[in-house]
Parts: C-alpha cells; structure tokens; sequence
C-alpha cells in the first residue's frame, strides 16, 4: 500500500507539475495534524516520517522509559520498553508505532483536506507563474463564454497549463462581435492572485496589443533593426504608431506596410478594420509632429516657448483632415508626440502675420 502511495505521488508530479518534494511536505503536515488531533495529549511527541526511496510511511508517539507512568500518552515503564528492545535504559526515548487504520474518521478528514489543499495551492502558483511569464504578451484564446453585459471568458492555454481569463466590456474593441467558439488574439496585461487562484487580466483596446502584432509582422521590429517609440490609440477606429530604423538604409515605413501592403493589412484585419497611421520618428520635434499629422500635409511646425506646445500650419483644404472626425486625428498625434497641437489654416496665419506687419 505504501509503494502505491508513492507511485500516486510520482503521478501528480506527472500529470500536474507538482513536484514530489512539495506534496510530501503537504502530506507530512497532514499527517501529523492528524495524528496530534487522534493524540491531544501527546502532540508534542508526534512524529511522521516519509521515506519515499523506502517507500516507507512511520508515524509514531515519542515516549520517555521511566520507573512509574503518571502519563501514558508520554511515558513507557521500563520493563515494557525492555520487551521492545534489551537496549532501553532509564530515561532514554522509545518510539511507539501508530497504526494508521486505528485514525479517527475526524482525523482523516483533516488530514484529506489538508491534502487537498496542498495540491490546489501547488496548481495555482503553476498557473500563476506560468502565465506571469507571459505578462505583456500575446495569447490567442478560445471564446467559451460571452455575458449580456458584454464580458467575456476567454480560455488561453501555455503548455500543459489553462486558465480562464477575463474580457471586460471596456477591454473589448467597440463595436467588434464576439461568439462563442470564436479563436481571438488577447494582450496579457497583468496576473493577480487572487483568494479563488490567479486572475488573468487581458485586453483587446491596449496599445501593447498593436504593438506585439507588429512585432509578429515584421522581422525588421522582431530583429531590432526597426524600433517602435511610441503608440497611440483609439481602439476600433484608429492608432498611430512612430517606429525609426537603427539602420539608415532600412525605410522604417516601408518595413512596417510590408510588399503591397500585406504586412500592416494583416494587422488591420485582426483589428477588424481600425485604421493604422504609421509615422516616422525623428529627434527634431518639428519633424517628428508634421510626421504624426499623417495624412495631412504639413507647411510649417513652431514650437512654443513652454517646449510642449507647438503651432502648426496646414493647406487650407487640409485643415479638416488634420484635425480628423471629431478632433481624432490631431488628439492621436498630441499623445504620439507629447506635444500639445494648435492647428491653424493657411489663409488665417498668412492674415494674422499681415496685421503682425502693418
């Protein structure tokens, strides 16, 4: 019965990831509470031993050889310890085997909890780790539940490990359809733990989320010949994102949109259709800003004596495109390049330094 206790352990270790050494600590402690609960009296001296190249279980009371017991739970007269073995003296320590089967049914209850507990830990801090290392990464994960308020269940997987992560109503693209059943890329933002065991939080509205897909696209970012600075994002309707080559030679743009397109298309199409601006960084502020007022044109960047406010100056026909629906466009490029962004016409700057001159 013994060498299947361990061979039952060896299969944990196995099946789950636990290893050997922890369960064994676990069930030692079991067993011991279990033994001080049988032996209130001689808590102090209970004692279990696990031997698993023995495969040997030893569960004892330590009791002490004197002339008169006055505690039988702690003392041995002599003349019995004497019939144990000849060897036994005068204060010398004897310990007496426990038979296991003799456990109280409250006892063994303790000790299974106790077990059972011990394992359940164990697979948390497995989960926890395992998906810990994946902070910050990408997981594709399989849809499993979808609630009427709009979050999400996603089940992602890391080898042998699984969990079930959380997608929030505001974690998820606006206006992006999600079923069940449906295989959907996640950004792992963070895990906790947590009292009912490791708390997977992921998103679909991060930046890291575009900026790990792009990683994935192109070599260039994966390699490090083209680095990315800065993202930002609306999430279901537009990012922009700066990237700068190490390389002179390399064109940081052409990179990341890829032969006809194909590469940021790939992107586009796993946002479900959110636009993508791509600017060119640059060390001069006035370069780097025209560049994230992509697709307008720009005339003219003035940087501001506060040194994060600047003024730009467009073609007439291109102010509304370098404002966006909504402001969107030049709200994207003040977070892109920390500057805050005065757009002004043309026609309005050329009036206003006329009445400068007059």
């Amino acid at each position: 019965m013994n060498a299947a206790f361990f061979e039952a352990i060896a299969d944990i270790e196995k099946e789950k990831g636990i290893p050997q050494s922890y369960m064994l600590e676990k069930i030692e402690q079991a067993l011991l509470a279990a033994l001080r609960k049988d032996h209130p009296d001689a808590a102090d001296n209970a004692r279990v031993e696990l031997d698993p190249e023995k495969k040997e279980i030893s569960m004892y009371i330590m009791k002490t050889v004197c002339e008169q017991v006055e505690d039988p739970e702690t003392q041995i007269l002599l003349d019995d310890a004497k019939k144990m073995s000849a060897r036994y003296e005068l204060g010398d320590t004897v310990n007496i085997p426990v038979d296991t089967q003799k456990f109280g049914r409250i006892a063994a209850q303790a000790a299974k909890q106790v077990i059972i507990q011990g394992i359940r830990e164990a697979e948390r801090g497995i989960v926890f780790d395992v998906f810990t290392s994946k902070e910050r990464e990408i997981m594709t994960g399989v849809v499993h539940r979808v609630e009427p308020n709009g979050n999400a269940y996603v089940r992602i997987s890391s080898g042998s490990e699984t969990t079930d992560a959380s997608l929030t109503a505001n974690e998820r693209i606006a206006g992006e359809e999600i079923h069940e059943g449906d295989r959907i890329k996640v950004y792992v933002v963070e895990v906790r733990r947590s009292s009912r065991g490791p708390q997977v939080l992921i998103s679909r509205t991060h930046p890291g989320l575009v900026k790990r897909l792009f990683e994935m696209e192109v070599p260039e970012i994966f390699d490090g010949t083209v680095e990315i600075k800065s993202i930002a994002r609306e999430a279901g309707s537009r990012t922009k994102i700066a990237v700068w080559a190490n390389d002179p030679d390399v064109d940081p743009i052409g990179a990341c949109v890829g032969p006809r397109g194909g590469r940021v298309a790939a992107i586009v199409d796993e946002l479900h259709g959110e636009k993508i601006d791509i600017a060119r960084y640059s060390e001069d502020p006035a370069e780097f800003i025209a560049s994230a007022l992509s697709p307008s044109d720009v005339i003219s960047v003035t940087l501001l004596d506060d040194e994060k406010s600047c003024r730009v100056i467009v073609p007439d026909n291109q102010l509304s495109l370098a404002i966006g629906k909504e402001g969107q466009n030049v709200r994207l490029a003040a977070r892109l390049t920390g500057y805050k962004i005065d757009i002004k016409p043309e026609s309005q700057a050329n009036q206003a330094s006329e009445q400068e001159d007059n």
